[in-house]
Formats: C-alpha cells, structure tokens, sequence
C-alpha cells in the first residue's frame, strides 16, 4: 500500500533506514498513519501535494523514532593500559639462572670439570666409574652416554646385580652424590658418544664388581689417592697411571 502512494519518496525513506526489521516495521504502520491508496488522476495538484507533504513529514517522524542514534550505545571509553615492563639487563635469563645455581650446587667446580669436554681427562662414555652416596650403598657401573643439560646433567650407568643387568640415571649435581670417582678408562676411544652396544650379549662386559673390588684395593694400598672438596671426589686417573690421550 505504501508503494502506490509515493513510490519516490518511499524509496528514499526506505533507503534511509539502517535496518531491514526497521523498514518492515515502516511499511506496516502505514496504514495506521490514515494513508489510504487513492488515484492520483482523481485529485488536482494542490491536494496532492499536501497529502504528499503530510506523507513525507509523518514517515520522518516515524523513521526517527525507530532509529536509535550509535552514539547513545557505542559510547567508546579510553582503557588505560600499562606500560611495558622494563627490558631485563641480559638477553639471556635462563643461562645467567642456570649459571648461578650450578655454582649454588658445585662451588669449586670440580664436577663441572670433571665432564666438561674442555678437559681431557674428563668422564666419556665406556669409563667405569663409582659413585658413592650420602644416603644409601655406592653404585658402580659402565657409563653408556652422558646427557650434558646444565643442571640436569646426568650419566646413565649399567652394572649386573645378581645376574641381572640394571642400568641407573645419575645427576650429578644432585645433593645426595656425595662423589664421583674414575675406576677404569676405556682402553680404545669410543667412536660414539653412546655406546649402548654394550646391552647386547655379544659386547656385554657383565658385573663390574670384581674392577672396582681391585680398584678399591688398589687406592686403599696406595693411602686413598684422591682429589676433590665441596661435597665433590674425584679421580683423574686410573689404576694405570694413564692419562687420555
């Protein structure tokens, strides 16, 4: 109906409107507004007009109050936002972290320097080595690999037991290990740093017990030839004599 009585000036009403529930809502409360479809060839000019200007001042009014301004609900308020911490003095927290507790845990650095690869005289991988405990017996075995990861570093050490193999990760930062001592080398070098060939029955070398029983008295003969401080023993060479080369 609303079409047939001013289709310009619906148009441009209905294309005002931001909604379309807005512009549904409009044509239905035309007929309420008194604005009946009649024939324009039966009215002159003047009446036509006035009812076109009635029309237009109506739908105005209608428009504006189904239309809600945005800025009554999307008032936009300002959130303060902190600034940014400052930039910390290192690049690196985690290694200065890392650094400050190794040295909380191993003052003199004897353990540091008993697996670092600077030395050579280090711990490698085929060396038999005895680790004694504060709490509980002292452990002996072959080390199969060293994971080297600050803190956690640690050495993976197999023995036999009662003809039972049995393999054991040791932290050597750890508070409980009172000491670390060097019972054999290897005699050739390793040419991994693995050797986890030794848990097959072909290279399988069985129970240390019977190298560290000679070994200990060996050190007891000698008057207990040993290094360390700080809660650290250890050897750096073996019942040989004999540096690596």
């Amino acid at each position: 109906m609303a079409s047939h009585l001013a289709p310009p000036l619906m148009r441009q009403l209905l294309c005002q409107c931001p909604k379309a529930s807005t512009r549904s809502n409009l044509i239905s409360r035309v007929p309420r507004l008194g604005l009946r479809p009649t024939a324009p060839r039966s009215l002159s000019t003047a009446s036509v007009s006035a009812a076109t200007k009635a029309s237009q001042s109506s739908l105005l009014a209608l428009i504006r109050s189904q239309t809600v301004s945005p800025s009554r609900h999307r008032r936009i308020r300002k959130i303060k936002v902190p600034p940014p911490p400052p930039a910390p003095a290192t690049k690196d927290p985690i290694a200065v972290l890392t650094s400050a507790h190794i040295q909380e845990l191993d003052p003199t650095g004897a353990r540091t320097q008993l697996f670092s690869k600077t030395n050579r005289e280090r711990i490698v991988a085929g060396d038999i080595v005895l680790v004694r405990f504060k709490n509980g017996d002292p452990f002996s075995g072959l080390v199969l690999s060293i994971r080297r990861r600050g803190v956690d570093t640690s050495m993976l050490l197999r023995n036999q037991l009662t003809r039972v193999a049995v393999e054991l990760w040791i932290k050597i930062y750890s508070p409980n290990v009172e000491g670390v001592e060097l019972v054999r080398r290897k005699e050739k070098r390793a040419r991994r740093a693995r050797v986890y060939y030794f848990r097959k029955p072909k290279h399988d070398i069985g129970s240390v017990e019977g190298v560290v029983s000679q070994y200990l008295r060996q050190k007891a003969a000698l008057g207990g030839a040993t290094t360390g401080g700080s809660g650290s023993k250890r050897i750096l060479t073996g019942p040989k004599g004999k540096g690596r080369r």
